[in-house]
């Protein structure tokens, strides 16, 4: 992987973190975007929010100057666009998807390149929690959901920095993805909420490329299933993970839901990615 694209995060210490109004803030059951401050003259900050039928989006884009507001206007549609694009195509509950097909032998993995990487990527991930992310051993057959979002937001990502944008965030519930910094000039301060308990400080980070993947915030139980009992996984209340890949981060937080403390074992050893909350039921 490149250097550029390593997570640069660093802890904020908590008695500056009221002076210092956080950016983004994520919660226990939705996100939340702070207005900026004062912007740079030769950048143009947008912030654009988007709805597909499973998921609700936040882009903020600390563009450079010289693209133009008709330039990122175009880099923001073509984003939004990968957005719905991956929630038509990709979508286990919409019949003629891809997954859909996939599922019931109509084409196989390597028919589409993109369907091709989703289902590698669950794979890897399987092998990389053992077994714990198994996007086979779920009712109905292959399902990505664990890591679909994040795989849309990083593909979303993806067409904002082609385009020439790379400082931005991505915000999907209490995921996100943030590279470069913020419109004030410094690196995004993102708050990560406790998932339950309100009354307790967030986690403050500083961060200018990495992502955060959370699993169980929804309130939702029994939305993550034992893979190896076919059971509903009921060890956890959430699982939050950060690390440089939000569909791995996704992975992994979904896996760490399913297997409990015994997940830990995952983020030692020199990993870049990292469990923020693991908390027990």
């Amino acid at each position: 992987m490149r250097i550029d694209q390593q997570p640069r995060n660093r802890w904020v210490d908590q008695s500056a973190f009221e002076p210092r109004r956080p950016d983004l803030r994520l919660g226990a059951r939705s996100h939340r975007v702070d207005r900026p401050g004062a912007v740079s003259e030769d950048r143009i900050a947008v912030q654009h929010s988007v709805r597909t039928s499973t998921a609700e989006y936040s882009l903020l884009l600390n563009a450079p100057g010289w693209l133009g507001r008709r330039g990122v206007g175009e880099a923001l549609r073509d984003a939004v666009a990968e957005l719905r694009a991956v929630d038509l195509t990709y979508g286990p509950t919409r019949p003629e998807s891809l997954v859909s097909r996939l599922r019931r032998g109509e084409i196989s993995p390597d028919s589409y390149a993109p369907l091709a990487d989703l289902v590698d990527r669950c794979a890897a991930m399987r092998a990389a929690t053992d077994g714990w992310f198994d996007a086979w051993a779920v009712p109905g057959g292959f399902d990505p959901g664990g890591l679909l979002g994040g795989w849309a937001v990083e593909r979303a990502a993806a067409r904002l920095r082609a385009a020439g944008i790379h400082d931005y965030a991505v915000l999907s519930g209490a995921d996100l993805v943030v590279r470069g910094h913020a419109a004030h000039g410094g690196p995004w301060r993102v708050a990560v909420h406790h998932p339950t308990d309100r009354h307790r400080a967030p986690l403050v980070l500083e961060m200018t490329a990495g992502a955060v993947g959370t699993s169980g915030v929804s309130g939702r139980q029994g939305h993550v299933v034992d893979p190896h009992t076919g059971e509903p996984a009921d060890q956890l209340v959430a699982a939050t993970v950060v690390g440089p890949d939000l569909a791995v981060a996704d992975a992994y937080a979904t896996a760490l839901y399913a297997a409990g403390p015994a997940g830990l074992v995952w983020f030692r050893n020199g990993s870049d990615y990292r469990a923020l909350f693991a908390h027990r039921r």
